[in-house]
């Protein structure tokens, strides 16, 4: 093999082993105690990946499979460690963190969301970020009020 083809493995290589961080969020880390546990669980992982990856004999495979766990692990670190776990919400008066609101859309669609942390957040599954539009609109808002939305009116139809 030539030298060329080396030195670019070894470039490729450095390229997929050397990750940014994953960016940490300016607001307050607050949790949902569920949100901590599986940030714990992830972080678990990610370090068990890298202890794993660390057992590959070649070192630019030890180094390409350590990347995203050493890099996921440091995050998860840091957001573990500066977690504030939030009680959960004592009353459906008004929208809280972690209260599960339902609204209903113009068009008629209603939806459901449970306001969670941002690392815990996945609106497919039903749960959205505390700081997400919508979820900051909603915050201390009770059955019955309307707040708009991209010049789309929800109405809240129920908190639990």
């Amino acid at each position: 093999m030539s030298v060329a083809f080396m030195k670019e493995e070894s470039a490729e290589t450095a390229s997929e082993t050397l990750l940014p961080d994953r960016e940490i969020s300016p607001h307050p880390n607050l949790v949902t105690a569920e949100g901590l546990k599986a940030m714990e669980l992830q972080l678990r992982q990610a370090r068990e990946a890298y202890e794993a990856a660390q057992a590959i004999e070649d070192v630019n495979e030890r180094r390409r499979q350590s990347a995203t766990p050493l890099r996921d692990a440091r995050y998860l670190a840091i957001r573990v460690s500066t977690a504030e776990v939030m009680p959960a919400p004592t009353s459906s008066d008004v929208v809280s963190f972690g209260s599960r609101v339902t609204f209903e859309r113009d068009d008629g669609r209603v939806q459901t969301y449970r306001i969670v942390g941002e690392d815990e957040a996945d609106p497919k599954a039903g749960s959205i970020s505390f700081v997400s539009p919508v979820a900051r609109l909603l915050m201390g808002k009770a059955v019955g009020d309307v707040v708009t939305v991209n010049e789309q009116e929800l109405q809240i139809t129920a908190i639990v």
